[in-house]
């Protein structure tokens, strides 16, 4: 099988000093850039977010998290300008991302990444720029939204015509082209409460539980999948293993997206004449994201068990591990949103111990991430060894 087990082999002429040795020529960069690189804008992104919803007061640390999304911005900059420079200057080697059965599916890191930048303008940019924020929010949700919506069906379509599938080399990769929609649909749940004009929240919301729609009953059905293909097939190879974390990531945001869409359609609805379903609105989102919070809560213990599983065979870095940091961030802000729900003080608890847990492996991955980026180990793209 192709795919993330490919950027596990670091060749040993890399293991010396010198910058991107392992590579024939600076070029290759570009050459060899593949849209997974964008899962480390997801990671950092949310560990950003989660930092700033930190139930405890630790001073310094909406500080660090304001800095941590300022970074993601120039990440996510950086990765653009290098992705579309690949297009630019090696179109023909970067279609054959298309026929390749998992490096097309890391297309939807691109709008999950950027839904991160959003949700901080909206978090950090309003008290520095006020309404400013709002509109850059605004405008970048809408691209977001898009891209999301075409990742959440191209990349099917592709699977469907173009690529070549089998049950037993399945695995959560499957899930992020479709995820995309639902991480649209709760930064919109975001946004809609701080937009003006009564008319744009409401078509914001209706938006985004359109876009929820289009991706958490899909994503429900790949699971199922899922559970069938480990319980046949057994577990997926160690290069693959992040991807078990990969599951709790539509769980997860699915969850969110209804707790804040939730909270943000009373209001919403009745500005618009639509009162009555501002409490059904609310109460859905209040106990489906419960029930999801549940669900996720048995992916996240079979997830860290498989991760063991993996530790004691040996577990080789690649950029799969971004894989690691998303869905557990992703759980941890929807555990913190219930916290401040529910007059429960274990989510806040559960919700500080799964953002320290994320800070502590985004620091390991992100450590080997530069250390692989200088030698150039991680600048492998599969899609180029399969059209050889």
């Amino acid at each position: 099988m192709t795919g993330m087990t490919d950027l596990a082999h670091p060749p040993a002429a890399a293991f010396g000093l010198k910058p991107l040795a392992s590579l024939a020529s600076p070029r290759e960069v570009v050459r060899q850039f593949t849209p997974n690189w964008f899962a480390a804008t997801m990671g950092t992104g949310i560990l950003a977010l989660a930092l700033a919803q930190f139930p405890a007061q630790v001073p310094g640390l909406h500080a660090v998290a304001e800095g941590l999304w300022l970074f993601n911005i120039g990440l996510f900059g950086l990765f653009t300008l290098l992705y579309a420079a690949r297009w630019v200057f090696f179109f023909d080697g970067a279609r054959q991302i298309f026929g390749h059965s998992v490096m097309s599916m890391f297309f939807g890191c691109i709008p999950m990444g950027l839904a991160t930048i959003v949700n901080g303008f909206l978090a950090f940019g309003v008290p520095h720029w006020g309404p400013a924020a709002v509109h850059i929010a605004e405008a970048l949700w809408w691209v977001d939204a898009a891209m999301a919506l075409a990742c959440g069906i191209a990349v099917p379509f592709m699977m469907f015509t173009r690529q070549s599938h089998s049950i037993d080399q399945m695995t959560a990769v499957w899930l992020l082209p479709v995820v995309a929609a639902e991480v649209a649909a709760a930064s919109g749940g975001l946004l809609a409460g701080h937009l003006a004009d009564a008319h744009h929240q409401l078509t914001v919301l209706i938006t985004s539980y359109a876009l929820w729609a289009c991706s958490v009953p899909l994503a429900m059905s790949i699971l199922v999948i899922l559970v069938l293909r480990m319980a046949v097939h057994k577990l997926p190879p160690a290069g693959m293993a992040a991807s078990s974390w990969l599951a709790l990531g539509p769980i997860a945001t699915g969850a969110l997206g209804l707790l804040v869409l939730g909270e943000a359609a009373p209001a919403i609805f009745t500005a618009n004449g639509l009162s009555d379903y501002g409490a059904a609105a609310r109460g859905i989102g209040l106990v489906g994201g419960v029930l999801l919070w549940g669900y996720g809560f048995w992916w996240a213990a079979m997830a860290a068990l498989i991760t063991g599983r993996h530790l004691r065979e040996g577990l080789p870095f690649n950029l799969g591990w971004w894989g690691y940091t998303f869905p557990i961030g992703v759980y941890a802000v929807a555990t913190l949103k219930l916290s401040t729900l529910l007059p429960i003080p274990a989510f806040a608890v559960i919700g500080a111990g799964l953002v320290i847990v994320l800070a502590l492996v985004w620091l390991v991955v992100g450590a080997r991430t530069l250390r692989g980026a200088w030698r150039g180990d991680l600048f492998v793209a599969p899609c180029l060894k399969r059209a050889a």
